[in-house]
């Protein structure tokens, strides 16, 4: 008995987790055909051919199937940026190679990055690839552990992630006209710049016209 009790709740928890990723697959077919606002709960339900109350049971509704169709791919395309911290830059892989997986990944799944990325797209989930890149290239730059709590108001990781984030969207929108390795060749010099890593004193930088104060606002 005490085998039996042992072993119902990993089968339950087994049903989950197969109704979750069937549900996730469903979703990221369906934006391969569709724009995220077009598709509906009942669409997925039916297509994954599980009951609507089924769905709620694991999402509130598309957008949150959605952020959790993408997370592992998420993690998966913000592993491939290349390191932006100055002190370690050198010992990185070619950043132009990382970034050209980062628009890799991108393509590969090009019509669920259209679809979430792009005008109607979900704002849950743009929001929370920003969040992402941003702790990413900040807590790389400060060499301090990613699962830090919280990201304290970091500009240029802030910048970063929005200008990748408006590259991307734009790319895909287009039909990815340009390669991922021309795409990479065209952005890193721009990242490059921002983070000093092109040889430009921070000093320099910081105030392009010497002892000039640089204004605050236009």
């Amino acid at each position: 008995m005490a085998t039996t009790r042992d072993s119902n709740p990993p089968k339950v928890d087994l049903r989950v987790r197969r109704t979750q990723a069937a549900l996730r697959r469903t979703l990221i077919q369906l934006a391969e055909e569709r724009d995220l606002s077009q598709i509906s709960v009942a669409d997925v339900a039916e297509r994954a051919e599980v009951s609507r109350s089924a769905f709620y049971s694991h999402y509130r509704d598309v957008h949150e199937l959605a952020e959790a169709a993408c997370t592992a791919m998420v993690d998966d395309l913000i592993e491939s940026l290349p390191a932006l911290a100055c002190e370690t830059a050198d010992e990185a892989p070619d950043p132009i190679q990382a970034l050209a997986a980062f628009f890799a990944n991108l393509a590969e799944y090009a019509g669920l990055y259209r679809s979430l990325l792009g005008p109607q797209g979900s704002a849950r989930v743009i929001d929370h690839v920003r969040r992402r890149i941003t702790a990413t290239i900040h807590f790389a730059a400060c060499a301090s552990p990613v699962a830090a709590p919280e990201v304290p108001h970091d500009v240029p990781a802030a910048f970063t992630a929005g200008a990748l984030i408006g590259v991307a969207s734009d790319w895909l929108q287009r039909g990815c006209p340009r390669t991922p390795n021309e795409m990479a060749a065209s952005t890193w010099p721009l990242l490059a710049a921002l983070h000093h890593l092109d040889g430009t004193p921070v000093d320099d930088a910081a105030n392009p016209r010497g002892d000039r104060p640089v204004p605050q606002s236009l």
